[in-house]
């Protein structure tokens, strides 16, 4: 039954994503064709909703642990519906704001950070497992999202689309996140009513919320985290107007958009082949690298557009894997103890980078051009890996096995 659980809440996750995420890139180029809405004022507009859900991410953590988190995802996915069918009736630039304003808040109740999160407090240390397969299946939101959409907005406009995602949400999200949240609340019931407190993982006292923010560890893994994210916000948010700057067609880019979610589930299922054998910190350590290469091989698109699939393979498979190493690497590093509260407040900071990323990337790019930003991205990744490169290794093997006690004492001692 916990496959059930955890395939509902796949599939739901999947399609919240593409309805209230993917759907913004999927539709920029129409708002500015169609409406008149400039670039910088659109992504303005998405990195306020990204803000508010960055904002608003604590407080959903603190839901999650206190038992709310069904009623959360549910309500959340019900509200994110209605706005979009807003969505599809604005006619001004202030009405297009104030929606994806909604729609930021709703993203904190209904996207990966509340999903992991009750996953981790429902399972502790077999949460991994069922992050990688729900992220499996939700890495196709993409995949989903910008060939659905352009379909749609092709027979009828972006109104259309926006009305044909908001009934998705309703009738095939909203149900899906409502059956797999509510047995997993029910589990972790069950289990707080047989065991102690959440006991941290070895080798990591549990931190206070305060205390959290003096924690080398959890910055390093906040600012890692945060810059990844801002990358590939950047790069997705953008990547229809940068592979149209780079004379490819429309089709191609759309078929190159799409193809980033199924090249994330390929780097997720590497994960499966591999998790016995590196640890988490390698892994995050190929993410940045690949992030990086990706950007410069969009850089290279100019001059040789088949780059552009060099591209798909690097971005997918690489960021693929930070979805999965966020919450794992933060339980490895500071336990279970508060981890939704905790999780909120590493969102904050990853989802502001990536609400801020797009609109800074207009800038650049008035200033620049796609070139310069492209540059930046590789930049910003070398950053990430710096960073996580000052974090130890785990005091938890691959397998989630104690190590021998001269590696735990070395742990420890470093």
């Amino acid at each position: 039954m916990l496959g059930l659980t955890v395939a509902a809440l796949a599939f739901g996750e999947t399609i919240v994503w593409a309805a209230f995420y993917y759907s913004f890139p999927a539709l920029l180029l129409r708002w500015g064709e169609v409406e008149g809405w400039g670039k910088p004022f659109l992504t303005a507009s998405f990195a306020g909703a990204i803000i508010l859900s960055a904002l608003t991410a604590p407080l959903a953590g603190r839901l999650i642990d206190r038992g709310r988190g069904p009623l959360l995802m549910t309500l959340g996915a019900a509200t994110g519906a209605i706005l979009l069918l807003l969505l599809a009736e604005v006619e001004s630039p202030f009405h297009f704001a104030l929606v994806w304003l909604g729609l930021g808040v709703v993203m904190a109740g209904t996207l990966y950070e509340p999903c992991f999160a009750l996953m981790t407090r429902a399972l502790g240390k077999d949460a991994r497992r069922a992050i990688t397969h729900v992220t499996l299946v939700a890495g196709l939101a993409g995949t989903l999202a910008f060939p659905l959409i352009h379909v749609v907005a092709e027979a009828g406009d972006w109104r259309l689309a926006c009305r044909t995602t908001a009934l998705l949400v309703f009738f095939g999200g909203l149900p899906l996140l409502w059956f797999g949240s509510v047995r997993l609340e029910r589990q972790a019931r069950q289990d707080a009513r047989h065991t102690a407190a959440p006991r941290p993982s070895r080798g990591a006292s549990p931190p206070s919320l305060q205390g959290v923010w003096k924690r080398e560890t959890f910055w390093r893994l906040t600012m890692g985290f945060a810059l990844l994210g801002s990358v590939h916000s950047l790069m997705m948010n953008h990547l229809l107007p940068i592979l149209d700057a780079a004379r490819l067609s429309e089709a191609m880019a759309v078929f190159a958009a799409a193809a980033v979610g199924p090249m994330q589930v390929v780097g997720r299922l590497g994960i499966l082949g591999v998790e016995r054998h590196v640890t988490s910190r390698w892994i995050a350590f190929s993410a940045c690298i690949a992030v990086g290469l990706a950007a410069l091989c969009l850089l290279g698109t100019h001059f040789w557009p088949v780059l552009v699939i060099l591209f798909v393979l690097l971005e997918g498979s690489g960021y693929g894997t930070i979805s999965i190493m966020r919450p794992v690497m933060l339980r490895e590093s500071l336990g279970d103890a508060n981890f939704g509260a905790i999780s909120g407040r590493m969102a904050r900071v990853y989802t502001l980078g990536v609400a801020l990323a797009p609109f800074l990337g207009s800038l650049i790019w008035t200033v620049g051009g796609y070139d310069l930003v492209l540059i930046l991205m590789t930049a910003l990744a070398g950053l990430a890996l710096t960073s996580f490169a000052g974090i130890s290794e785990r005091p938890w093997g691959p397998s989630n096995e104690p190590r021998s006690p001269g590696q735990e004492e070395h742990s420890n001692s470093s």
